[in-house]
């Protein structure tokens, strides 16, 4: 019973937590959804916020609103790097050539099977992770969900974890040659 109230009370006060700050980009935690639930938008307002720093980890990466904004940042002097899934060698969409054609450090994390990430770490202070990749197809036709988490030490951890895979991963160079061989 006792662990039956406990459970109960972490979720009351979980809720509660979290139900008014729903959408909200101001507040400590934001939640937005996709389809067309405004997480693009979303993560382009934050991106001009930054100040110093935006480490990337994506996925797939084609949103060219997202892809803008970075460069956006880059240019106001923000320290901008991307580490990107072994795929966006050889996406056709890939926002990998643009970035780094606008002189954003971007690089391919090869180590793994996937990188599956999608997180966003802006200025040591600000985390945006979930399920969103940063995509048009996410924003437009996927249901995903992209969390923006105001939390110095939630960010430091992150930017730990970032870092751990700066160290293996490749610089891009620009797009590779698709092959006809099967992928493992």
């Amino acid at each position: 019973m006792n662990r039956l109230r406990s459970l109960v009370f972490v979720a009351v006060v979980f809720t509660q937590a979290l139900s008014p700050l729903a959408g909200e980009t101001n507040s400590r935690v934001a939640v937005f959804f996709s389809p067309k639930g405004g997480c693009t938008e979303a993560v382009t307002e934050e991106l001009g916020k930054a100040r110093e720093t935006v480490l990337v980890q994506a996925y797939s990466f084609t949103s060219a609103p997202i892809a803008k904004a970075l460069v956006e940042a880059h240019q106001r002097g923000v320290r901008v790097e991307v580490l990107l899934d072994k795929s966006q060698r050889t996406e056709r969409y890939s926002s990998a050539t643009f970035l780094i054609h606008a002189g954003i450090a971007t690089f391919i994390d090869a180590r793994h099977a996937i990188a599956h990430n999608k997180v966003m770490v802006i200025d040591g202070q600000t985390v945006l992770t979930g399920s969103f990749n940063f995509t048009r197809a996410a924003e437009e036709r996927n249901a995903e969900n992209l969390l923006v988490l105001r939390d110095k030490e939630l960010a430091s951890k992150y930017t730990a974890n970032w870092r751990e895979h700066r160290q293996h991963s490749e610089p891009y160079t620009g797009p590779a040659a698709k092959t006809s061989e099967p992928r493992p």
